[in-house]
């Protein structure tokens, strides 16, 4: 067994979208640092980041009712939903830059159009539904959203969710056609093949522990998982973008700021069309309303996929539970994160969120018949034949120290080291959707010096950068239109004038 030493400015733990990202961003900053990549597994995005492993949808808040919560004088809380679609646009804007420039290839391998759908049913949730418009609609990044409550439209639309429905009951659609679905596995792999070009990749290898130095780099341990040898990294600083594994890592490093922090695993579940004839009659990314007690990331939705350019059909998530915190992790993932530091946030949780508990019992308990059963408020002729069960990717829900107990959190969080040496991302969704601002809030919290340095060039990759798109109409219109036009999506932009173009210089 032979031991090798090396040398690096940057390590990146995990091949997934944040490490991808990351690592392209400092390539295109920062040229001349040296990047090093450890990934456990074989090949990039094997494990939250591949499409079957999400459920594809680009979160701008379009849909997802979970951002948009009702609140106790029967209004709608829109304050998040802003928030993610101002995130989503700073992705689309790296990512259609990066189209321009070749660090990524034909867009259509990884992201495509399609609407995103609000649906409810019943008195209350149409009325939801209207106030949920009223209150979206007149904003900048959510013009060209339709109300729908119509069942002639709701037919025309959505022939799928129609056939078979009783109308008696009132339905209503939030609609807007330009939404997208992206293949962040495919997304993944070509920004981790433009790293490669100015990176050492290690796949197979597994980092097994983390130390800090008196100079404030880091020694990390690193195992190949073939052979059995073992490599000895020095970085300057270390981003573990490693999805569920990232807990772990965290806590062996010893920063102070991972300390109190503690994970929840859930699995999910979704049933993948096999009839070519039902896929055909769903175009649309269609989302309703979670149960009660049930976690956000549980929110059912119908979704219309495209992976090798071909279009499949997903509905779900049904909860699962695995102690696992990766789908390639070990049984004793959960046990082994409990800590001193987390032990009372962790027990505090049960009380707290006894709902979630329920209903992850008595979604472990559903069998074949109650799955279909939920499936049929959305396909109202549903059939198991038609259906098959596939398992998703595996999160860890974040639980946050908040004085002796805890808080269960369903984001995504950024730890970073006081001294900026190590950072690492917690949480689930919206997560890949949001991993350009995630990095950029990385970079800004450990490189501050160089950020500032780095200004212009952000400036150029992202032309709004520093700015808010909602409210700055011909601002949000011109990198809409740029981005339709270099990501090839085609729509129109919210005024429906045909997308033009918009022409940022070339970061260097």
């Amino acid at each position: 067994m032979s031991k090798t030493v090396i040398k690096t400015d940057v390590a990146l733990v995990g091949a997934g979208i944040m490490s991808a990202t990351l690592g392209a961003l400092l390539r295109q900053l920062q040229p001349d640092w040296s990047i090093s990549l450890f990934e456990q597994l074989d090949a990039a995005a094997a494990e939250s980041s591949d499409p079957w492993n999400n459920a594809g949808t680009g979160h701008s808040a379009l849909c997802e009712l979970n951002y948009t919560p009702k609140t106790a004088d029967g209004g709608v809380n829109i304050d998040k939903a802003l928030n993610i679609n101002e995130q989503f646009q700073v992705s689309r804007q790296f990512w259609a830059h990066a189209v321009d420039n070749g660090i990524l290839g034909d867009p259509s391998e990884f992201i495509n159009p399609i609407p995103h759908v609000a649906f409810t049913h019943g008195v209350d949730g149409h009325d939801y539904l209207r106030k949920r418009y009223d209150s979206l609609a007149t904003q900048t990044l959510f013009e060209g959203m339709e109300f729908i409550d119509d069942p002639a439209e709701f037919t025309a639309r959505l022939p799928l969710m129609s056939a078979g429905r009783d109308f008696g009951e009132k339905v209503a659609l939030n609609w807007f056609d330009e939404g997208t679905d992206v293949d962040f596995g495919a997304l993944t792999q070509q920004l981790i093949n433009y790293v490669a070009q100015g990176a050492d990749i290690y796949f197979g290898h597994s980092v097994t522990n983390l130390s800090k130095q008196s100079d404030g780099s880091w020694i990390v341990k690193v195992r190949n998982g073939r052979t059995g040898d073992k490599l000895t990294v020095h970085a300057k600083f270390v981003f573990v973008g490693a999805g569920g594994g990232a807990l772990h890592l965290l806590q062996k490093s010893g920063i102070k700021e991972a300390k109190g922090f503690g994970g929840f695993p859930v699995s999910g579940e979704f049933f993948r069309c096999t009839n070519p004839d039902l896929v055909a009659e769903h175009q649309a990314k269609v989302y309703g309303q979670a149960a009660v007690g049930a976690p956000p990331m549980s929110v059912p939705h119908l979704d219309t996929r495209v992976i090798n350019h071909k279009p499949g059909l997903l509905f779900g998530p049904y909860a699962g539970w695995s102690p696992k915190f990766l789908k390639s992790g070990k049984i004793t993932d959960l046990p082994f994160s409990i800590k001193p530091g987390n032990l009372l946030p962790m027990v505090s949780i049960a009380p707290k969120e006894f709902g979630l508990l329920k209903y992850l019992i008595s979604e472990l308990a559903a069998g074949p018949a109650d799955r279909v059963k939920t499936l049929s408020e959305f396909v109202p002729r549903a059939l198991g034949a038609d259906w098959e069960l596939i398992t998703a990717g595996q999160r860890v829900q974040v639980i946050r120290k908040t004085g002796v107990g805890g808080q269960l959190e369903f984001g995504t969080a950024v730890v970073a080291s006081a001294d900026g040496t190590m950072a690492g991302l917690l949480g689930a969704s919206p997560g890949a959707s949001t991993a350009v601002p995630a990095m950029l809030s990385v970079l800004e919290q450990c490189f501050p010096t160089e950020y500032a340095g780095w200004s212009s060039k952000l400036g150029a990759i992202i032309p709004s950068f520093g700015q808010k798109l909602n409210g700055n109409r011909d601002l949000y219109r011109q990198v809409w239109d740029w981005t339709n036009k270099s990501l090839q999506l085609t729509g129109r932009d919210a005024s429906g004038v045909e997308a033009g173009a918009l022409a940022p210089a070339t970061a260097g």
